[in-house]
This record gives C-alpha cells, sequence and structure tokens, in this order.
C-alpha cells in the first residue's frame, strides 16, 4: 500500500530544498488516487500550451471541422526562430496538419504551432480550456512574439490543468478512441527526454510534453509502467538555472517512480 501523504511530504521537502517556484500535480490512473504541490498556481507555460492546441485541433478533426491531411505551404513571413526545424527549410515545402501537429509536440517546432494558431484560431482555443474547465490555462501570444510579451501578454497554465488534459486523453472522455490514440502516439514520440526521465531508464514509456524558457523548466507526461499507470506534471519558474530545474523535476520524478514500487 502507498502512502501518499507521506510521498507527497517528501516532495515537498525536495522542492522546499530548491528555493525554486514549483507547481506539481500527481495522479495514480490505477485506482485516482492524487496529490499536488501548488497545483493551481499560474505558471508561465511556455511550450506546455502546445498541448491546448493539440486538444482543440483534434477536437475539430474528430468534429470534422479540419482534416489531418490537409496540405499548408510555409509562408516566409510566418517564420519564427527558437526550437524546431521549419524555419530551416525552404518555403516551397507542403506540410499536412498531422505532419504539422506531429512536429509542434515531439520537437515543439515554433513555426508549426504558429500556423496552427492560424488555423485554428487563439479564440477557439481559448473557448476549449473553458469549455473544458481548465481554471489558469490561457493563450495570449503566438509562439516566438516578444511585440506581445512585452505588452504584458503571455501564455500560462498550472500543473492541475495539465494533469486534467493528459487524464482526459488517457481515458478518453473528451477526444474519442481515435483521436484519443493518436495523441498518445505523438507524446511517446516526445524528443525531449531530459526532465522527468533524466534519472530513469531510457526505455521507459512516456508520453510527455516539455516547455522551457530562461530559467524556467515544465515537463507532464503519462508513464506507463509495468506495474502502475500515473501522470506526473512538474513546472518550474524562477530558478537559478535551466539545468538545475530539469536536475529538480527529475529528482521528483525519480522519488515518484520508486515510491510506487514500480
Amino acid at each position: 500500500m502507498i502512502n501518499y501523504n507521506k510521498l507527497k511530504d517528501e516532495v515537498k521537502n525536495i522542492i522546499n530544498e530548491s528555493f525554486f517556484n514549483v507547481s506539481i500535480s500527481f495522479c495514480d490512473l490505477d485506482n485516482g488516487e492524487r496529490f499536488s504541490v501548488e497545483g493551481d498556481k499560474r505558471m508561465q507555460s511556455a511550450s506546455m500550451i502546445k498541448l491546448l492546441i493539440m486538444l482543440t485541433l483534434l477536437k475539430k478533426v474528430e468534429e470534422g471541422e479540419i482534416s489531418l491531411d490537409e496540405k499548408i505551404k510555409l509562408e516566409k513571413e510566418k517564420r519564427v526562430e527558437g526550437s524546431g526545424i521549419l524555419k530551416e527549410l525552404s518555403y516551397d515545402h507542403l506540410f499536412s496538419i498531422r505532419e504539422l501537429l506531429t512536429l509542434m509536440i515531439i520537437i515543439s517546432d515554433n513555426f508549426a504551432t504558429n500556423i496552427l494558431i492560424g488555423k485554428i484560431g487563439m479564440d477557439e482555443i481559448n473557448r476549449t480550456a473553458k469549455d473544458f474547465g481548465l481554471k489558469k490555462t490561457i493563450l495570449q501570444r503566438n509562439m516566438m512574439d516578444l511585440d506581445a510579451k512585452e505588452r504584458g501578454l503571455d501564455n500560462y497554465t498550472s500543473s492541475d490543468d495539465i494533469l486534467k488534459i493528459l487524464k482526459s486523453i488517457y481515458e478518453k472522455n473528451f477526444l474519442g478512441e481515435d483521436m484519443s490514440k493518436l495523441a498518445i502516439d505523438i507524446l511517446l514520440k516526445q524528443q525531449e527526454r531530459d526532465r522527468l526521465q533524466r534519472y530513469l531508464k531510457e526505455d521507459l514509456k512516456i508520453a510527455n510534453k516539455t516547455g522551457d524558457l530562461d530559467n524556467l523548466e515544465n515537463d507532464g507526461g503519462i508513464f506507463f509502467t509495468e506495474n502502475k499507470n500515473y501522470i506526473l506534471v512538474v513546472l518550474v519558474n524562477q530558478a537559478k538555472s535551466n539545468v538545475l530545474a530539469k536536475e529538480l523535476i527529475g529528482k521528483i520524478s525519480l522519488k515518484i517512480y520508486n515510491s510506487i514500487g514500480v
């Protein structure tokens, strides 16, 4: 029997030793047990907001409003810096919505993300957040829109909200069977594995999405282990460095992994 109150206290001790701004949420998917530490705190989302974009897009696909096979041509004026590979390619390439979605998630491609935001509409994405009951999640600017950021516009979420998105995908209670499976399949291809999986074995299956800015590291994922499935979301803002933030996420993840006996 896992003592989740004790585990929560141990996680809090790890957090308190860091003096960083941290929000975490955990859910045992086998028995529904859950806990959080500052789980409802509004935090800068960085690329974690892309989970909401994926959720909205796949709902539109499910409802027949968007086709995953639709091709979109890269436009030079929409090119942005930051993570991704599309910015390095020539502008005569055509990419399907499915390919753009995959790039947005597995390598956090900012160019692909902005194309999808334009396709869906920012208002529609935020409507999904509201209808879905996300309390602290909002998309207010495109990726790498520094002018908007200077005007005070940023993207926010909470670890509780991210857990809710991931749990709904796992339980297939917002998207149907096919779109939920597609979401998990894409998340399992995630290339960023140096946070939640930092101190865990390389072949562990985690369907996750990361995010980072200066002194900010976020990661949230569905863990598929031999004995138990669970969700862990850790958001770290105002860290002394990105490396230390990644190490903190890794320590919390390792503590939970070892404590639940898998």
